[in-house]
Protein backbone atom coordinates (compact mmCIF):
# COMPACT_ATOMS: atom_id res chain seq x y z
CA UNK A 1 0.00 0.00 0.00
CA UNK A 2 1.33 3.32 -1.32
CA UNK A 3 0.81 5.60 1.73
CA UNK A 4 0.92 9.83 2.39
CA UNK A 5 2.52 10.36 6.18
CA UNK A 6 0.42 13.86 7.24
CA UNK A 7 2.21 15.38 10.01
CA UNK A 8 0.71 18.42 11.91
CA UNK A 9 3.33 20.54 13.40
CA UNK A 10 3.19 24.08 15.68
CA UNK A 11 6.53 25.31 16.87
CA UNK A 12 7.94 22.03 16.38
CA UNK A 13 11.66 23.70 15.41
CA UNK A 14 14.49 21.22 16.70
CA UNK A 15 11.48 18.14 16.82
CA UNK A 16 10.07 17.82 13.25
CA UNK A 17 13.19 17.48 10.81
CA UNK A 18 14.18 14.67 12.94
CA UNK A 19 11.07 13.38 12.47
CA UNK A 20 10.53 13.49 8.79
CA UNK A 21 14.45 12.39 8.53
CA UNK A 22 13.38 9.48 10.38
CA UNK A 23 10.40 8.75 8.96
CA UNK A 24 12.43 8.35 5.51
CA UNK A 25 15.39 6.23 6.83
CA UNK A 26 12.29 3.83 8.46
CA UNK A 27 9.68 3.49 6.03
CA UNK A 28 10.35 1.75 2.88
CA UNK A 29 10.63 3.73 -0.41
CA UNK A 30 8.38 1.42 -1.96
CA UNK A 31 5.77 2.22 0.70
CA UNK A 32 6.47 5.62 1.34
CA UNK A 33 4.24 7.67 -1.46
CA UNK A 34 4.53 11.21 -0.07
CA UNK A 35 4.99 13.10 3.18
CA UNK A 36 3.31 16.16 4.25
CA UNK A 37 4.17 18.12 6.37
CA UNK A 38 1.18 21.15 7.98
CA UNK A 39 2.58 24.06 9.64
CA UNK A 40 -0.18 25.63 11.74
CA UNK A 41 0.36 29.51 12.02
CA UNK A 42 4.01 28.33 13.66
CA UNK A 43 6.15 31.32 14.63
CA UNK A 44 9.70 29.67 15.35
CA UNK A 45 11.35 27.92 12.36
CA UNK A 46 9.32 24.86 11.57
CA UNK A 47 8.60 25.58 8.09
CA UNK A 48 12.47 26.95 7.46
CA UNK A 49 13.74 23.28 8.80
CA UNK A 50 10.78 21.51 6.37
CA UNK A 51 11.81 24.02 3.15
CA UNK A 52 15.53 23.29 3.87
CA UNK A 53 14.94 19.73 3.66
CA UNK A 54 12.68 20.17 0.18
CA UNK A 55 15.50 22.00 -1.32
CA UNK A 56 17.85 19.81 -0.41
CA UNK A 57 16.40 17.17 -2.76
CA UNK A 58 16.94 14.54 -0.60
CA UNK A 59 13.07 13.88 0.44
CA UNK A 60 11.03 13.25 -2.61
CA UNK A 61 8.12 13.92 -2.23
CA UNK A 62 8.13 15.69 1.02
CA UNK A 63 5.64 18.69 0.58
CA UNK A 64 4.67 21.51 3.51
CA UNK A 65 1.43 23.79 3.59
CA UNK A 66 0.92 26.51 6.20
CA UNK A 67 -1.34 27.75 7.51
CA UNK A 68 -1.75 31.64 7.89
CA UNK A 69 -2.56 31.36 11.20
CA UNK A 70 -3.20 29.08 13.97
CA UNK A 71 -6.39 26.53 13.15
CA UNK A 72 -5.92 23.77 15.65
CA UNK A 73 -4.69 20.01 15.02
CA UNK A 74 -7.90 18.81 13.94
CA UNK A 75 -7.79 21.09 11.08
CA UNK A 76 -4.25 20.72 10.10
CA UNK A 77 -4.67 17.20 9.61
CA UNK A 78 -7.86 17.47 7.73
CA UNK A 79 -5.83 20.27 5.39
CA UNK A 80 -2.66 17.22 4.57
CA UNK A 81 -5.35 13.84 4.46
CA UNK A 82 -6.97 16.70 2.11
CA UNK A 83 -4.29 17.59 -0.48
CA UNK A 84 -3.22 13.60 0.19
CA UNK A 85 -2.62 11.40 -3.26
CA UNK A 86 -2.44 7.79 -1.84
CA UNK A 87 -5.75 5.68 -0.04
CA UNK A 88 -3.50 5.07 3.06
CA UNK A 89 -2.90 7.79 5.57
CA UNK A 90 -0.25 7.65 8.08
CA UNK A 91 -0.33 10.35 10.28
CA UNK A 92 2.22 11.30 13.34
CA UNK A 93 2.37 14.19 15.86
CA UNK A 94 5.09 16.62 15.15
CA UNK A 95 6.55 16.51 18.36
CA UNK A 96 8.92 13.33 17.60
CA UNK A 97 6.92 11.37 20.48
CA UNK A 98 5.76 8.77 18.17
CA UNK A 99 8.17 6.66 16.53
CA UNK A 100 7.82 6.34 12.58
CA UNK A 101 9.33 2.74 12.84
CA UNK A 102 5.69 1.77 13.83
CA UNK A 103 4.24 2.65 10.90
CA UNK A 104 5.05 -0.49 8.95
CA UNK A 105 4.19 -2.58 11.93
CA UNK A 106 0.99 -0.51 11.62
CA UNK A 107 0.42 -0.90 8.05
CA UNK A 108 0.18 -4.69 8.76
CA UNK A 109 -2.71 -4.68 10.28
CA UNK A 110 -4.58 -2.91 8.25
CA UNK A 111 -6.83 -3.93 5.11
CA UNK A 112 -6.54 -2.52 1.75
CA UNK A 113 -8.68 0.05 1.20
CA UNK A 114 -12.22 -1.23 0.06
CA UNK A 115 -12.11 -4.75 1.10
CA UNK A 116 -12.77 -6.54 4.33
CA UNK A 117 -11.12 -5.71 7.55
CA UNK A 118 -9.91 -2.79 9.52
CA UNK A 119 -10.36 0.57 8.01
CA UNK A 120 -7.89 2.09 10.89
CA UNK A 121 -4.96 0.82 13.00
CA UNK A 122 -3.73 2.89 16.18
CA UNK A 123 -1.19 2.93 18.23
CA UNK A 124 -1.53 1.91 21.99
CA UNK A 125 1.02 3.62 24.18
CA UNK A 126 1.51 0.78 26.78
CA UNK A 127 4.61 2.64 27.96
CA UNK A 128 4.26 6.40 27.84
CA UNK A 129 6.94 8.34 28.58
CA UNK A 130 5.69 11.58 29.95
CA UNK A 131 4.90 13.01 33.44
CA UNK A 132 2.59 11.28 35.85
CA UNK A 133 -0.22 13.58 35.81
CA UNK A 134 -0.29 13.52 31.76
CA UNK A 135 -0.10 9.38 32.10
CA UNK A 136 -2.74 9.84 34.84
CA UNK A 137 -4.69 12.42 33.15
CA UNK A 138 -4.88 9.98 30.01
CA UNK A 139 -5.90 7.05 31.60
CA UNK A 140 -8.89 8.54 33.65
CA UNK A 141 -9.51 10.10 29.73
CA UNK A 142 -9.53 7.20 28.35
CA UNK A 143 -11.99 5.34 30.67
CA UNK A 144 -14.89 8.14 30.27
CA UNK A 145 -14.73 8.27 26.88
CA UNK A 146 -14.78 4.40 26.88
CA UNK A 147 -17.72 4.40 29.05
CA UNK A 148 -19.61 6.87 27.20
CA UNK A 149 -18.70 5.74 23.14
CA UNK A 150 -18.03 2.09 23.51
CA UNK A 151 -15.58 2.28 21.19
CA UNK A 152 -12.73 -0.31 23.00
CA UNK A 153 -10.04 1.99 22.09
CA UNK A 154 -7.12 2.16 24.78
CA UNK A 155 -5.44 4.62 23.71
CA UNK A 156 -7.32 7.36 22.07
CA UNK A 157 -5.04 9.75 22.34
CA UNK A 158 -1.71 7.96 20.93
CA UNK A 159 -0.87 10.27 17.99
CA UNK A 160 0.19 7.93 15.32
CA UNK A 161 -2.72 5.58 13.23
CA UNK A 162 -3.06 4.36 9.79
CA UNK A 163 -6.47 4.17 7.91
CA UNK A 164 -8.12 4.57 4.71
CA UNK A 165 -8.40 8.27 3.32
CA UNK A 166 -11.49 8.16 1.55
CA UNK A 167 -13.32 6.97 5.22
CA UNK A 168 -11.45 9.75 7.04
CA UNK A 169 -12.64 11.97 4.18
CA UNK A 170 -16.81 11.10 4.54
CA UNK A 171 -16.32 11.79 8.33
CA UNK A 172 -18.41 14.87 9.77
CA UNK A 173 -15.94 17.24 10.58
CA UNK A 174 -15.49 19.10 14.13
CA UNK A 175 -12.28 20.54 15.78
CA UNK A 176 -10.63 17.70 18.17
CA UNK A 177 -12.01 15.19 16.03
CA UNK A 178 -8.49 13.56 15.81
CA UNK A 179 -9.05 12.13 19.31
CA UNK A 180 -12.59 10.35 18.26
CA UNK A 181 -11.02 8.79 15.25
CA UNK A 182 -11.83 5.28 16.06
CA UNK A 183 -15.33 6.24 17.57
CA UNK A 184 -16.22 7.81 14.42
CA UNK A 185 -14.94 5.18 11.56
CA UNK A 186 -17.49 2.90 14.28
CA UNK A 187 -20.17 5.09 13.76
CA UNK A 188 -19.47 5.04 9.44
CA UNK A 189 -19.56 1.21 9.68
CA UNK A 190 -15.78 0.45 9.92
CA UNK A 191 -13.68 -1.58 12.49
CA UNK A 192 -11.00 -0.84 14.19
CA UNK A 193 -7.26 -2.31 15.86
CA UNK A 194 -4.79 -1.30 17.78
CA UNK A 195 -1.35 -2.29 18.25
CA UNK A 196 1.46 -1.68 20.82
CA UNK A 197 3.39 1.51 19.82
CA UNK A 198 7.14 3.11 21.28
CA UNK A 199 6.39 6.26 23.10
CA UNK A 200 9.70 8.37 23.18
CA UNK A 201 9.87 11.93 25.32
CA UNK A 202 9.73 15.38 23.75
CA UNK A 203 13.44 16.26 22.71
CA UNK A 204 12.65 20.12 22.24
CA UNK A 205 9.54 22.53 22.81
CA UNK A 206 6.77 22.46 25.13
CA UNK A 207 3.26 20.89 24.76
CA UNK A 208 0.34 22.29 23.70
CA UNK A 209 -1.81 21.48 26.03
CA UNK A 210 -2.68 21.60 29.87
CA UNK A 211 -4.57 18.99 31.54
CA UNK A 212 -6.93 20.90 32.46
CA UNK A 213 -7.41 22.47 29.14
CA UNK A 214 -8.00 19.10 27.33
CA UNK A 215 -10.22 17.83 29.89
CA UNK A 216 -12.71 20.99 29.56
CA UNK A 217 -12.45 20.68 26.04
CA UNK A 218 -12.47 16.62 26.58
CA UNK A 219 -15.60 16.90 28.01
CA UNK A 220 -17.25 19.63 25.44
CA UNK A 221 -16.31 16.76 22.25
CA UNK A 222 -17.61 13.70 24.04
CA UNK A 223 -20.91 15.06 24.41
CA UNK A 224 -20.66 15.72 20.55
CA UNK A 225 -19.13 12.66 19.40
CA UNK A 226 -22.04 10.64 21.82
CA UNK A 227 -24.86 12.93 20.11
CA UNK A 228 -22.99 11.62 16.20
CA UNK A 229 -23.05 8.80 17.16
CA UNK A 230 -26.57 8.18 18.51
CA UNK A 231 -28.05 9.89 15.57
CA UNK A 232 -25.95 8.98 12.67
CA UNK A 233 -27.31 5.79 10.42
CA UNK A 234 -25.30 3.85 7.92
CA UNK A 235 -27.24 1.89 5.49
CA UNK A 236 -26.85 -1.57 4.25
CA UNK A 237 -26.54 -1.42 0.28
CA UNK A 238 -27.94 -5.10 -0.25
CA UNK A 239 -28.19 -4.18 -4.22
CA UNK A 240 -27.16 -1.60 -6.33
CA UNK A 241 -28.01 -2.36 -10.26
CA UNK A 242 -27.59 -0.59 -13.31
CA UNK A 243 -24.86 1.72 -14.20
CA UNK A 244 -24.26 5.52 -13.85
CA UNK A 245 -24.66 7.73 -16.64
CA UNK A 246 -22.07 9.93 -17.09
CA UNK A 247 -22.37 13.53 -16.05
CA UNK A 248 -23.25 16.07 -19.82
CA UNK A 249 -21.65 18.70 -20.55
CA UNK A 250 -24.26 21.86 -19.89
CA UNK A 251 -22.93 24.66 -20.28
CA UNK A 252 -22.76 25.08 -24.04
CA UNK A 253 -20.83 26.69 -26.07
CA UNK A 254 -18.04 25.68 -28.43
CA UNK A 255 -15.19 22.69 -27.60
Amino acid sequence: MRITVVIPALNEAGNIGKLVAETYEHVPEATLGELIVVDDGSDDATPEEIKEMIDSGDYPGLRLIRHKSRCGQSVALRTGVTAASCPVIAQMDGDGQNDPRDIPKLLEHLAEPGTEGHALVGGWRQTRKDTGSKRFASRAANNIRDFVLRDDCPDTGCGIKVYWRDVFMRLPFFTSMHRYLPAMFQTYGQTAAYVPVNDRPRQAGQSKYSNFTRALVGLYDLIGVSWLRRRSRIPVIVESAGTAKAASNTTGGAA
